[in-house]
């Protein structure tokens, strides 16, 4: 029997054969852009950025291309906001309400991928905050996926975003996995948001952020479901790891497994987060604006100097996803599983489980969790404010009445083989319980 092996290799389009320069004071946005639209044309291949400094406006991913960065390529932002295209995509969500602008960015694209050992980098502190929500309008995203499908990201460096440094917004079948993070230089600089995403795997990330780590978020009424977070390492000045604060189609099916969260290394700057710089939590599951979330399930967690490490909290901040759409009813939070989880290093504040009067969390395990923390407290009265409509954060109520577990209005909640010990004596118990069974 004769077997006849064939391999088909896609194409290259190398950049600089496209009019890019090795030069970070020459644009070389259009170069990169008919790459990109004439690897799309022809079926599909790979954009090749050689090894060198290449600087770049927005660029448009399309359908079938992989944008390969070589080692040693860097690709930079430029500093001028003239030089990136306001694009405004059919997707309707909290966070596509106008024209915003990114780095890179691909609207109904399938079988789009970004590869390679090289380094994208936005140069975001160049882009300064003018107002409360001027994250990708006057402040890029660094990458920027919308309604795409079948998108991998793999093994690139990722720097210095002007905000959110990755967006993917109502995608499907979206695996990211090897890549690097840092994003440091200016507000909002979360790692990583998925949002409204279907069918996601995230492995194998280093991920060190000023605000937020790895983000699930629902700007829109598709929920985030069928979600896999494994092999990560995160530092945050805020939540490592979080579903929220944006929930109007909720959470379904995920889970987080086998990540360490700890300090970053480099402190030399804060815009958010907790002052200490220890990070806000380890663990943050929320619903504040409506949706569902159920069926989550974090294990094998380990963690290092971290303020109040899990905060799962329900209220009603009912924002909606756009100005006509009012969110009209409580959300709800219920199959939520937690177990071996390690924190060492923790402050006062303590954990806690908080629903609302008529709306409890429900049906919820913690097992195996230990957690060493400060101490130092005296008795704390419990928080007489349910504080309903605030932005949820696990420092909002200050140091809890437990060193432990704060639990108010909560239904089926089980806690097993839970170890809470402190540096410091401390007078407060290890769970407190109001409105909860």
């Amino acid at each position: 029997m004769l077997l006849l092996s064939v391999t088909a290799t896609a194409r290259d389009y190398n950049i600089v054969d496209f009019g890019a320069k090795n030069d970070t004071t020459v644009l070389s946005t259009l170069a990169i852009q008919q790459a990109i639209d004439q690897c799309s044309k022809d079926g599909g291949g790979r954009v090749v950025v050689p090894a060198g400094m290449f600087k770049t406006g927005t660029i448009v991913l399309k359908s079938h291309v992989d944008l390969h960065l070589e080692t040693g390529a860097t690709l930079y932002g430029s500093t001028r906001l003239e030089d990136y295209t306001p694009l405004k995509p059919a997707y309707v969500s909290l966070r596509t309400q106008g024209e915003t602008v990114q780095l890179i960015y691909a609207d109904r694209a399938s079988n789009v991928s970004i590869s390679g050992f090289g380094t994208i980098d936005g140069r975001g502190s160049t882009f300064k905050k003018l107002s409360w929500n001027d994250e990708g309008i006057t402040r890029p995203h660094l990458l920027r996926f919308i309604e795409c499908q079948d998108i991998t990201v793999s093994d690139v460096t990722l720097r210095n975003s002007g905000c959110w440094m990755q967006h993917y917004l109502a995608c499907d079948r979206l695996h990211i996995t090897g890549i690097k993070i840092f994003n440091r230089n200016n507000y909002n600089n979360d790692a990583l948001d998925l949002d409204g995403c279907h069918d996601v795997v995230v492995s194998d990330i280093i991920a060190d952020s000023d605000d937020d780590g790895i983000t699930l978020k629902s700007t829109s009424p598709r929920q985030c479901e069928n979600i896999v977070i494994r092999n990560c390492i995160v530092s945050s000045h805020c939540n490592a790891i979080k579903l929220g604060t944006e929930t109007n189609g909720g959470f379904r099916n995920i889970i987080i497994s086998d990540c360490v969260v700890h300090p970053s290394a480099d402190q030399s700057s804060q815009f958010f987060g907790d002052p200490s710089k220890r990070g806000t939590s380890v663990i943050s599951l929320e619903i504040t604006d409506g949706g569902t979330l159920e069926n989550v399930h974090v294990s094998n967690i380990v963690a290092e100097g971290t303020e109040s490490p899990i905060f799962i909290r329900l209220g009603n901040r009912a924002r909606g996803y756009a100005k006509d759409v009012p969110v009209t009813k409580v959300g709800t939070i219920r199959g939520v599983h937690l177990q071996n989880i390690t924190v060492n290093g923790a402050g006062q504040t303590g954990c806690s489980i908080t629903g609302l009067p008529g709306h409890p969390v429900e049906d919820t395990w913690l097992t195996d969790i230990t957690i060493h923390q400060q101490g130092g407290c005296g008795e704390v009265a419990v928080p007489e404010d349910e504080k309903e409509k605030d932005y949820p954060e696990a420092t909002m109520w200050g140091v809890l009445p437990a060193k432990g577990f704060f639990v108010r209005h909560a239904r089926n909640v089980t806690f097993r083989h839970i170890n809470i010990t402190t540096t410091l004596p401390d007078a407060r118990p290890d769970f407190v319980q109001v409105d909860a069974e």
